[in-house]
């Protein structure tokens, strides 16, 4: 079975073509500036294949991205596949889906509706998503099944004493303010990978899987169900990221705005864009520039990171707790997959509750590899992360089904 991942976005389509049964990536590729001058990047992975860069192509809207997607795949020369009849399925990356989708699901007309109303709760996101998925009905035809994959539902496991703020409940019950989590699609596919790496079940196993990147999470998996994760009703909150603050005191946002004469939107982008750890540095957001920065006696930029790092390791050590123990840890994505100094930062001082790092073993960048000593009690895992995977195989298990 083929499967074509979309990941839709307001101006751009990143895509995948892969086989979820053979983990075969046929072609991966990248339609940016749509509406606007049309850049379309195609990189079929099968040998003798021509790759084509940010060459112009017209995409007044994502109907043509689409259009250009297939023409690019069905190629004569550098195609991948002979016809379209090749693509069984369509996976659509979602970002948020409230708490009505607790796993992914065939796209209906009733599940267009729930997407539409989930768009107050990720505006930006969304409406992008929705396109992505009518764009490719009205080019591929109601007979592909298409299928909505969201980042949100892997978290609906969580029980009401984690996703419940404590804020009047009637914002929960009247405006479904809660903790939704986000990267569920990248800690559900690790989750399952430790357990391979393991030779385990799932359900045997209590894990804390790490996505630290430029935008980072934390969650605690029990028998392969989240039930806490660090981000919250939107993915400004748990860590310092990138640009994200994490958490905050809220009261500083009220002082803020008096002081400076701020309104919430400017506050609310200071928050996502100009904070986190290019917010402490005042350099990047690029953690390799600031470990570069602070051997080079940057102080802010040395502190920024020890921050990150310090949030995660705490993280890890509440979620333990929470689990009543672990198994295993696991880092994944960016960071987690190849900043090696951060990662023995992060585990390094956590051998009271069983983990002892492997310096010789953790110098490894993006491989699937254990990185604790053979004797540690909770081993820890670098696991790269597959969210593309991960989604045409939930796309693959629905539409063997129907």
């Amino acid at each position: 079975m083929n499967v074509l991942v979309i990941n839709a976005g307001s101006s751009s389509l990143k895509y995948q073509l892969l086989n979820p049964q053979t983990e075969t990536l046929l072609a991966v590729g990248l339609c940016e500036r749509i509406g606007i001058d049309g850049k379309f990047t195609y990189k079929p992975q099968l040998d003798g294949k021509e790759t084509l860069k940010a060459i112009d192509v017209a995409m007044p809207t994502h109907s043509e991205a689409i259009q250009a997607v297939l023409n690019a795949l069905v190629d004569e020369k550098n195609g991948v596949i002979a016809s379209m009849k090749e693509i069984d399925a369509v996976g659509h990356r979602v970002v948020h889906g409230g708490d009505v989708f607790s796993g992914s699901v065939l796209i209906t007309d009733d599940v267009m509706k729930a997407l539409e109303d989930c768009i107050p709760l990720a505006p930006l996101h969304n409406p992008a998503n929705i396109t992505g998925i009518n764009a490719c009905v009205a080019v591929m035809g109601a007979d592909v099944p298409q299928v909505g994959v969201f980042d949100t539902a892997f978290h609906q496991t969580m029980p009401a004493k984690a996703f419940t703020y404590a804020l009047p409940y009637k914002y929960y019950t009247e405006d479904k303010v809660r903790r939704y989590g986000f990267h569920g699609t990248s800690h559900k596919y690790v989750a399952g990978r430790a357990a391979a790496m393991l030779g385990k079940d799932v359900a045997d196993l209590k894990l804390v899987s790490c996505h630290l990147g430029n935008g980072s999470s934390v969650t605690a998996i029990d028998a392969g169900k989240s039930v806490d994760t660090s981000m919250g009703f939107t993915p400004l909150a748990g860590l310092p990221m990138g640009t994200r603050s994490g958490d905050i005191d809220a009261g500083i946002m009220e002082y803020l705005m008096n002081k400076h004469n701020m309104d919430i939107t400017e506050m609310v982008s200071i928050l996502n864009k100009k904070s986190g750890v290019f917010g402490v540095s005042d350099l990047s957001s690029d953690f390799r520039d600031l470990e570069n920065a602070g051997k080079d006696g940057n102080a802010e930029a040395a502190l920024s990171v020890e921050m990150f790092n310090y949030g995660v390791k705490k993280l890890i050590g509440s979620y333990a707790a929470a689990m009543g123990g672990v198994d295993a840890v696991i880092f994944t994505a960016g960071v987690g997959e190849n900043s090696a100094s951060q990662r023995l930062d992060i585990a390094g001082g956590l051998e009271f509750m069983g983990i002892t790092m492997d310096a010789e073993a953790n110098k490894v960048r993006g491989e699937e590899t254990v990185i604790s000593t053979a004797d540690s009690k909770v081993k820890v895992l670098l696991i790269p992360t597959n969210e593309e995977l991960m989604i045409a195989m939930d796309t693959a298990a629905i539409v063997s089904a129907l």
